[in-house]
């Protein structure tokens, strides 16, 4: 009774700090410390991104793209992090970057912000997803006998993602219980792979040097570019970390939880990375027979642990990319609906609806997997028009996923510094989680590895991605003409709700 007691105090507590910027409590706030961390570490996955592109980086910048290149990512990443956590503490919306862009900016800053986001989020659904189905795909077809192709592999990423559309459409608290538990699956199978390959390795491991060897690559590029092209497999491992932000309507005492479930989940994904990379690694018997492979981390693993035990490996990491998948499938639908409410989209009044039986944005969960299969069915499309393109579905997306959703991170954070320059911005401002007088040099370092990285990731081969971006940005700046000066009215901070009007629309939704 006395924890139900503290709880529902907290909830009032946060729900009066949500009316300041507002809005009206809609979203169910259940979500504790570990839930909110929960969500962004299953979304950054490294059992998705780091396995689903492992042979990009073992191609393009050999075995020491595993020794650098994943924990130089690491870094610049948790200076954006720590940039974007401080932001969440001060602006505690589940618009978040949208939110923050807006009111350190303006409500255009605020509402390109939003759409680069929602296309970064499109990529990075679709890109998890479909690792999934080509990990199921690639493991199910020899079993049942057929050959695996682009369009198998298409049909079980639909089935895939219709799953986290079920799931998200049920409510937050399947949800989140789900995530809890995809946080401690993703730690105990990291773990289950470590420790077999460190004592069953067929043959033994090779010598550490192995994951610091340089020089090495199987592309036709020279190694320095090649290893830059590398780094996709790390970068897009780090993405999607805003999904605390995006639940913070959801989470109980946000202004401090949510920061440090954006940071935790960055740190924590970085060393468990680290150490399930390096046993990979030097699990390989021979690099060259690995990069030719059809999928590397299964050969890999195959060679190394062999037999049913491998498969049933492989089959448990394929599991935590579902996880991962249903995690940011929660966290697009929840930018979404934050968006919507703002009518910031068209026919906003359906995206930005509440089921009022489960209390979780049924329609734009449902948009949100449309959209994430859309993205990978016009590259199927290409790819029928053009079957000689040399890029994969997977490095498409994930190019796509990887620059939409950094340039989102970096808008907030450069309008932070410019609000600071100007005097609108001071330490008056901030939440109780900030970085005090690092806020300022870690906020310009962060800046310019987003910069750094957004012409890396859509360089060839993977200018596909830079084309569409363009392609999507241009649609953009027609919609800024057609929609935005017509209907978008910017956040409701702006726009003087009252209490009374807030109170209403919560009890409209409690007493149905």
């Amino acid at each position: 009774m006395k924890r139900d007691y503290a709880k529902e105090k907290q909830r009032d507590e946060d729900k009066r700090d949500l009316h300041k910027f507002g809005y009206a409590q809609e979203l169910f706030r259940d979500m504790g410390g570990f839930s909110n961390f929960a969500i962004s570490f299953s979304i950054i996955s490294v059992l998705t991104g780091a396995v689903s592109l492992y042979g990009h980086g073992l191609t393009y910048g050999g075995t020491g793209m595993m020794g650098f290149g994943w924990p130089l990512v690491a870094l610049f990443v948790l200076l954006v992090a720590a940039a974007m956590a401080e932001l969440a503490s001060a602006i505690p919306t589940a618009g978040a970057l949208y939110h923050w862009a807006s009111l350190l900016g303006n409500k255009r800053w605020g509402w390109y912000t939003a759409w680069i986001n929602l296309i970064g989020q499109i990529g990075i659904v679709a890109g998890i997803d479909y690792s999934a189905a080509i990990f199921i795909d690639g493991l199910l077809s020899p079993v049942l006998g057929y050959r695996m192709t682009e369009t198998s592999t298409l049909i079980v990423f639909a089935l895939v993602l219709l799953s986290h559309g079920l799931f998200n459409h049920l409510g937050i608290r399947i949800v989140a219980r789900l995530n809890d538990f995809s946080a401690w699956y993703h730690i105990g199978v990291v773990l289950i792979l470590v420790f077999s390959l460190a004592f069953f390795t067929r043959g033994g491991l090779q010598p550490v040097e192995t994951l610091f060897r340089v020089g090495e690559t199987f592309s036709d590029k020279p190694y320095a570019l090649a290893f830059l092209i590398g780094l996709l497999q790390a970068q897009w491992t780090f993405t999607g970390y805003d999904a605390s932000a995006h639940t913070i309507e959801e989470t109980l005492h946000p202004r401090v939880r949510a920061p440090w479930g954006i940071f935790t989940s960055v740190a924590f994904s970085f060393v468990t990375g680290m150490i399930m990379l390096a046993f990979v690694t030097l699990a390989i018997k021979d690099v060259g027979a690995a990069v030719a492979a059809d999928n590397p981390f299964i050969h890999v693993i195959s060679q190394a642990l062999g037999g049913v035990f491998g498969q049933t490996l492989l089959w448990l990491i394929t599991l935590a990319m579902w996880f991962c998948g249903l995690s940011s499938v929660t966290s697009f639908s929840r930018m979404m609906f934050a968006f919507s409410r703002d009518k910031g989209m068209p026919r906003s009044d359906l995206w930005a609806r509440i089921s009022k039986k489960y209390r979780t944005p049924a329609h734009a969960i449902w948009l949100s997997v449309i959209l994430s299969f859309g993205l990978a069915l016009i590259d199927y499309v290409i790819k029928r028009i053009h079957p000689d393109t040399s890029y994969t579905t997977l490095t498409f997306l994930t190019g796509v996923s990887v620059v939409g959703l950094y340039v989102a991170y970096g808008i907030p954070v450069l309008l932070r510094l410019r609000a600071e320059a100007k005097g609108k911005f001071s330490r008056k401002h901030l939440g109780p989680w900030n970085l005090g007088k690092w806020g300022r040099p870690i906020s310009v370092v962060a800046l310019l590895w987003i910069a750094f990285i957004s012409i890396i990731m859509v360089i060839p081969p993977n200018q596909n991605a830079g084309y569409t971006l363009a392609v999507m940005m241009l649609l953009l700046l027609i919609m800024d003409f057609s929609y935005y000066r017509k209907h978008f009215r910017g956040p409701q901070a702006a726009l003087g709700t009252t209490e009374e009007e807030l109170r209403r629309r919560e009890a409209e939704l409690e007493g149905s």
